[in-house]
């Protein structure tokens, strides 16, 4: 018969506290990609005192940034404005293929502050033309220093 210790049965087995951890960490270090997939440096937002934090996040989104040239970043990708359009089409025939309805879609427009409006405004209406009916437009929000 063993006899056990009072060392032994102190001892704590950190194996899966160790496994846990690296769960976390390989979880953060991907929802932080997924989120800055959706940033462009090259985007510097327009200072807005009305700007606030979204309350939600849209149940759809799809973020479409717009450089100073009226070029679009879209999933990582640049485009021109015909080619962001077709490109949008396909993520149309996505979405009517997963029975998701395109009112149901947030299109998020990340403007550069110097991009014209004309530019701005030719996205949109390619997007409403596909049937696309939500935009929401991120800006920067205006901070005082004390």
């Amino acid at each position: 018969m063993k006899i056990v210790s009072k060392a032994e049965q102190r001892a704590l087995d950190m194996t899966p506290m160790i496994d846990l951890s690296f769960l976390l960490i390989s979880f953060f270090m991907v929802i932080i990609n997924f989120t800055e997939a959706d940033q462009n440096e090259r985007v510097k937002l327009p200072v807005s005192e009305l700007a606030k934090p979204p309350e939600n996040p849209p149940a759809e989104p799809l973020v479409i940034q717009v450089l100073e040239d009226g070029n679009g970043i879209f999933a990582g990708n640049e485009y021109t404005r015909e080619e962001l359009k077709t490109r949008l089409n396909t993520e149309v025939s996505f979405f009517k293929a997963m029975n998701i309805r395109l009112k149901d879609v947030t299109i998020i427009l990340r403007a550069d502050g110097k991009c014209s409006t004309g530019h701005v405004r030719d996205i949109i209406e390619d997007c409403q033309s596909l049937r696309f009916e939500t935009f929401k437009y991120r800006a920067k929000q205006k901070t005082e220093f004390h």
